[in-house]
Formats: structure tokens, C-alpha cells, sequence
């Protein structure tokens, strides 16, 4: 890990506490991430050929990821294109949750 993954770390964590959605939304994937299994859903999320690696990249890329889902969410109906899916959205906010869980805790300092 380079020098400057902390500080990459802490502006994303950050970009997350400012995250607004509604309550049903987080309560749903709150729920989820107790049986969130990193490798197997993590890969199908992201459509990556492998799990990467927890960190700062890989939030973003969730952040990225769900604020295209809530772009979605909050279109008019009548507007042409990717439909809003509730479940692919809260599957998102599964692993976001998750994975800044995960993040979180590795930053922890260890007793």
C-alpha cells in the first residue's frame, strides 16, 4: 500500500457520510450485509473479471456505481431509458455498506 492510500481512504469514506437516501433503502442493505459474501457478490456488482482488492478504489467504483442507480431512482418516469431497479440498487448499497465496513475496520488500530 503506497503512502497516500490513508488519505484516498478518508476522502472517500468522507464522500460517503454525505450520502442522502431514503430510510427503507439503507435499513434494506443494512439488513443485507449480514449475508453479504464479499467474493461472490462483489464480483457480480462491479461485472469484474476478479474480486478486487478492498480499498479506496474499489468504494469508489461502488459510489460511482450507486449514484447512477439513484440518478435512476430519481428520473421522471416518462424519461426514456435504463429503468430504475430497486433491487439491483440495494444490492449496490449492500456492498458500498459492506465494503466501507470492511475499510473501516482495517483502519482500526488493533489493541
Amino acid at each position: 500500500m503506497s503512502c497516500h492510500a490513508p488519505d484516498a481512504t478518508f476522502t472517500v469514506l468522507q464522500m460517503l457520510t454525505g450520502i442522502t437516501r431514503p430510510r427503507l433503502l439503507l435499513r434494506t442493505a443494512r439488513i443485507g450485509t449480514l449475508d453479504y459474501a464479499r467474493a461472490r457478490d462483489l464480483r457480480r456488482i462491479l461485472r469484474a473479471p476478479v474480486t478486487p482488492k478492498p480499498g479506496a478504489d474499489c468504494l469508489a467504483q461502488l459510489i460511482e456505481l450507486e449514484e447512477i442507480h439513484n440518478a435512476r431512482r430519481l428520473r421522471p418516469l416518462h424519461e426514456v431509458g435504463s429503468p430504475w431497479r430497486a433491487a439491483r440498487h440495494i444490492e449496490v448499497l449492500i456492498a458500498l455498506l459492506a465494503e466501507a465496513q470492511l475499510v473501516t475496520a482495517s483502519l482500526r488500530p488493533r489493541p
